[in-house]
């Protein structure tokens, strides 16, 4: 007979620790419980385990002295946490140590068992035991998809390197156009779940009435329409990953809907009675400060402490320097229509790139270029060919500007219309309609001033 997998637990809370202990022996494992740290690397260094599940709030790991001791002298032995304590620095040397799973209490003692029966099937490699930091070189050639020399990038190469190879959920935040999607794919694509699909869950596209219908699916016959079965989009990436973009938008319903399927790993189709289980692994963007959020009552806490595990925040193109020529050229080879004898840029066009905000980020970036190649007249992309605030001088760093006083009535009223309508374009992602209706104009009226000025709001969007 098969000898039972023996855990490690490690747990300063008595009734959780035995609860637990309890529960996990019911499912055929043997387990061995400790209340501290120090305890957990005395036994662990005279016994042999499968498996370590950690506290990590508890006497003698105040500096994670077990999941280091752990992943140092037993990396053969995977380990999960578990913390009613959560933190983004526990969470972040967490992944980096190699951790198969972050947990946050109260956990479903169903979610506990999942992550530990995967964490036993996919021990931990010495690749995935503790990782030193990565050369550059080997960041880039693991990463290909993105482009970006800049320390700032880098130093999010190095942290999306380690996430992917963990299970936790993770929040992207940034300005819009930074490339959320780009990392939530790298990081799904270089994970051990490359394997099953990435579904994209555009939370702003799904009326609320079909929320569950589109997440869950249904049976036919459940409602007027449903003329055949649909799985849903957590079925179709069970095993993989889902990816909600735009999440601050996701009405309080459908909040709640989201939250029982995190925690729970289960739903039933609109129309069944059958629960359906899947194993999901959620990465989130969005570009709204979710933490303003919760503190105004429009987000949940628990969904966002449960989504928030690992939070990466993207930066906005204007802080990524010289990266900006970086993807420029990218998007010139990338983009360049198959008949085109445009050969690149001119140092004056790539002046005018350094220059610019870049308030729509990457995506205003590939607007521009591609408007550019339809443009151009000569072999290269020039600044006429550009947009006209890439390179006004209203554009450029306050230092740069030319005094008001120095310009005459009429420049000094186009450059403060000009500077209002770029602004109100940003703060409302090139929606022309709300940006109207916050300057008290017609969406004609509003058309015919950014006509006027050159202003194209779909480089903001």
């Amino acid at each position: 007979m098969n000898q039972p997998r023996r855990i490690l637990i490690a747990d300063d809370e008595p009734l959780y620790r035995n609860t637990t202990a309890e529960l996990l022996r019911d499912e055929g494992f043997e387990c061995v419980c400790v209340e501290d740290a120090a305890d957990a690397i005395s036994v662990l260094n005279e016994h042999h385990f499968d498996l370590i599940l950690s506290d990590l709030n508890m006497p003698g790991n105040l500096k994670l002295e077990l999941l280091r001791e752990g992943r140092a002298k037993h990396s053969h032995v995977p380990m999960i946490v578990v913390t009613g304590v959560p933190s983004i620095p526990s969470a972040i040397e967490s992944v980096r140590l190699g951790i198969a799973d972050y947990l946050l209490k109260p956990v479903r003692f169903e979610e506990l068992l999942a992550s530990v029966q995967r964490a036993l099937q996919h021990p931990p490699t010495p690749a995935q035991t503790a990782p030193e930091p990565s050369p550059n070189v080997r960041l880039h050639e693991t990463f290909p998809e993105i482009i970006g020399e800049s320390p700032a990038m880098l130093e999010l190469l190095d942290i999306v390197e380690r996430v992917a190879s963990s299970n936790t959920n993770v929040l992207i935040t940034g300005e819009s156009g930074t490339g959320k999607e780009v990392i939530a794919r790298a990081i799904h694509h270089h994970s051990p779940r490359r394997d099953c699909a990435i579904q994209v869950i555009d939370c702003t596209s799904i009326p609320e009435p079909l929320f569950e219908s589109v997440l869950f699916g249904h049976i036919k016959g459940s409602f007027t329409g449903a003329i055949k079965d649909q799985i849903g989009l957590l079925r179709a990436c069970d095993g993989g990953t889902a990816f909600f973009d735009e999440l601050g938008e996701l009405p309080a319903a459908s909040q709640a809907k989201l939250l029982r399927v995190i925690q729970e790993q289960t739903f039933t189709p609109v129309g069944d009675h059958k629960p359906i289980k899947v194993d999901t692994r959620f990465i989130c963007a969005t570009n709204l400060d979710l933490q303003a959020e919760v503190d105004a009552g429009r987000f949940r806490q628990d969904l966002f402490y449960r989504l928030a595990v690992i939070h990466i925040e993207l930066p906005p193109l204007r802080d990524r320097g010289d990266d900006v020529i970086l993807l420029a050229e990218a998007f010139r080879k990338h983009l360049r229509p198959t008949n085109s004898t445009i050969s690149g840029f001119s140092p004056e066009a790539l002046e005018c790139f350094r220059q610019y905000r870049w308030p729509g980020n990457i995506r205003e970036m590939r607007n521009v270029i591609e408007r550019a190649f339809t443009l151009a007249r000569g072999d290269t992309i020039e600044p006429a060919d550009l947009p006209a605030p890439l390179c006004d001088p209203t554009m450029k760093p306050d230092a740069e500007r030319p005094g008001l006083a120095d310009a005459s009535r009429d420049e000094a009223l186009d450059t403060a219309d000009r500077a209002y309508l770029t602004e109100l374009l940003e703060k409302h992602q090139g929606v022309i309609a709300s940006a109207a209706r916050q300057a008290g104009l017609s969406r004609q009226g509003m058309n015919k001033l950014l006509k006027r000025h050159g202003i194209h709001a779909d480089d903001y969007r």
